[in-house]
């Protein structure tokens, strides 16, 4: 076992469009997506360690709401892959710098729990494959796997049918309103539209997607609904995920952050440059 310490970036994402395809008979619902990741994200720096704790410290550049530890999914996908590796006595220490709001749909908590089972798994040397780590995040969250291979990728299914796409290099402004988006909730509403047609990367390409959860997330949150008008003066602004997050694209970093500085007073967020591999 390795007692080295691992310091990796947790790498938001967003969705480039959403498209809800239909309800399956478990409740679950068919997506079409694009998960595209940021150079942004939350630090994690994780440490092997001789006895069978678990530890977990968590430090934020800003308040944040609290992290649930009984339910939290980096402890889980350390526990999940201690008890697959056949390794009871492993343990860890596990600290996390959170820039990554939780309930914005930006991957955060998905992405924290991908980038413990890649770092535990060189520091334990349980020697499975990023496939075998895939399968195993799929356990705790559809869009765990999109953050263990690393790529940006079109994603169908749950969100777990992953092919990897090249987007051209553009930069993002992301606005991070301050409330947490239950995606719970959202896809609880019966006026959610739920039978999109498939699309494929086209029609992607010649703007014909959107996000099927936006009207019902800014009918449920004013501060979405806030967010998305101001930052639709400034071009074609989207919402990711279930929101609450929202997001516009421009050419050049200038840009973006430009538009940023002249943000009004409480909404928060950040600029950051997709990328096609993490």
């Amino acid at each position: 076992m390795s007692n080295e310490t691992l310091t990796l970036l947790s790498p938001a994402k967003l969705n480039l469009f959403l498209h809800i395809l239909g309800r399956r008979d478990d409740g679950y619902h068919e997506l079409q997506s694009i998960y595209q990741l940021l150079n942004y994200g939350d630090v994690l720096k994780i440490n092997s360690e001789d006895s069978e704790l678990l530890c977990l410290h968590v430090t934020a550049e800003s308040p944040i709401k609290s992290i649930p530890m009984d339910d939290n999914l980096i402890l889980k996908a350390a526990q999940l892959l201690r008890k697959v590796s056949g390794k009871p006595n492993l343990g860890a220490s596990i600290s996390i710098t959170k820039r990554i709001p939780t309930g914005a749909g930006l991957g955060g908590g998905s992405s924290n729990a991908a980038i413990t089972l890649r770092g535990l798994n060189e520091l334990w040397q349980c020697g499975l494959s990023d496939i075998e780590l895939a399968k195993l995040g799929l356990q705790l969250g559809a869009d765990i796997p999109v953050f263990i291979h690393g790529k940006t990728a079109w994603a169908e299914g749950l969100g777990e049918r992953l092919e990897p796409v090249e987007i051209d290099t553009c930069w993002y402004l992301v606005i991070t309103p301050d409330c947490a988006v239950s995606t719970a909730r959202i896809f609880s509403q019966e006026n959610l539209t739920r039978n999109s047609p498939t699309i494929k990367m086209a029609d992607f390409l010649a703007g014909r997607a959107r996000n099927d959860c936006e009207k019902t997330t800014r009918n449920l949150y004013p501060e979405v609904n806030q967010a998305l008008n101001w930052l639709s003066q400034f071009g074609e602004a989207r919402m990711t995920g279930t929101g609450s997050a929202v997001f516009a694209k421009y050419e050049r970093e200038a840009t973006a952050r430009g538009i940023f500085a002249n943000c009004p007073a409480g909404l928060k967020g950040f600029v950051a440059k997709g990328i096609n591999s993490s």
